[in-house]
């Protein structure tokens, strides 16, 4: 067949026979080229496109930990928020101390404890009074125990005058726990001439509550002394409150109040305010050291959160300067306001006893206690030393 009959029998043909030769054609091309027309053509491995599953896999695992922590994150800030909302006046999302810890000044606290509902004697007088000084510069901290028997004249925070310690009873009376911490910060600036803006105070419940939070603490004790709650069984040697041995004593909550407070023991030493002060200072920098820092904070740091609600603290600081304030729970440095040096005991007109000023001009006259305030906080630090004990300041 010529080239022009194959032209007039291809347009006479129908569409399907069309196809049909079509494809014929095509299989005869293929195979003369060496080409199995019935093996399909494969797809080289470098041109086939890789497998994508690793992919969604990788995206799906990131949205879980996104969601994950998103929700974390809000929980965590519910239980933050609520407990600073029960504790604090300051709003939860403020922070009164971030910038001061930052800066060059000192960053003064104010830490009172006190007895609470739950006490029956002295509800709410001071039975603890502690100034955290911090220097930001150098990350430190001085702890400023104030002698709960300092006398108090002509300020109008204490218009009677009195002791120091019922300056927050006093507040407390007047306006309830947020007027005594304010009050008492108030007279503790004039009297110590130290910028005070902040503090804290917590109940004897509350101070047995954070220590069962964290599991007890464990304090280097090294004094053996046994103690009494009674003045009568003081002195007639009675040592019924129990006793601590000399070294490493574990102490749960209950035990821990007790080292802190106790003033009657068997040990004269330990019998005074000083040593009282020496004591709380081992508690709680046995406790910053249960704290821990960084992410390992957060866990000890929920539990003591969880553990005060109640009412059992108050403060002006918010729960995120409370956090930054846990770092400097462990004092550097101590000044004591030591009888002879600074403090002079005497009796008040109804005989009791008090300490008052060394070298006052008058009764209301605290300039010699600022001077020397001011003298020892400029001093450097000494080197890091052991536990202190009341016959080593």
């Amino acid at each position: 067949m010529n080239r022009r009959d194959r032209r007039r029998s291809h347009a006479t043909e129908s569409p399907r026979a069309r196809r049909i030769r079509e494809a014929t054609e095509r299989e005869q091309m293929l195979r003369a080229r060496g080409i199995d027309p019935l093996d399909p053509p494969r797809r080289s491995r470098a041109s086939a496109p890789r497998p994508r599953r690793w992919r969604r896999n990788l995206v799906l695992l990131l949205v879980i930990v996104l969601l994950s922590g998103c929700t974390g994150s809000w929980l965590l800030w519910q239980r933050v928020s609520a407990f600073n909302d029960e504790v604090s006046s300051a709003g939860s999302l403020s922070s009164s101390l971030f910038f001061p810890l930052m800066g060059s000044d000192r960053v003064n606290v104010a830490v009172y404890g006190y007895g609470g509902p739950e006490h029956r004697g002295g509800t709410y007088l001071a039975d603890s009074i502690i100034i955290l000084s911090i220097d930001p510069e150098t990350d430190t901290t001085t702890m400023i125990p104030i002698p709960r028997d300092l006398w108090i004249e002509g300020f109008p925070e204490i218009p009677d005058n009195a002791k120091i310690n019922e300056a927050f009873a006093d507040g407390y009376v007047r306006g309830g726990v947020y007027e005594a911490g304010s009050a008492a910060t108030s007279l503790l600036t004039k009297v110590t001439g130290l910028p005070i803006e902040h503090w804290m105070a917590l109940d004897f419940t509350g101070f047995k509550a954070m220590v069962d939070s964290v599991g007890g603490v464990t304090v280097d004790n090294p004094v053996a002394f046994g103690y009494t709650w009674s003045e009568n069984k003081y002195f007639a040697g009675n040592w019924d409150g129990g006793s601590f041995d000399a070294g490493p004593i574990f102490l749960d909550g209950t035990l821990a109040l007790d080292y802190a407070r106790t003033r009657y023991t068997s040990v004269q030493a330990e019998s005074s305010d000083f040593a009282r002060s020496v004591r709380q200072q081992r508690v709680l920098s046995a406790l910053r050291g249960k704290i821990g820092g960084g992410l390992g904070a957060l866990g000890p740091g929920l539990a003591i959160m969880d553990a005060l609600k109640g009412k059992l603290m108050a403060t002006d600081l918010s729960a995120i300067d409370l956090y930054l304030l846990s770092g400097h729970l462990g004092a550097d440095r101590r000044i004591e306001l030591t009888e002879g040096v600074v403090l002079e005991a005497t009796s008040n007109s109804i005989g009791q006893y008090i300490l008052v000023v060394i070298g006052r001009a008058s009764g209301s006259d605290y300039t010699p206690l600022q001077a020397y305030l001011k003298t020892e906080l400029a001093r450097p630090l000494p080197s890091p030393s052991a536990s202190p004990s009341p016959s080593q300041p």
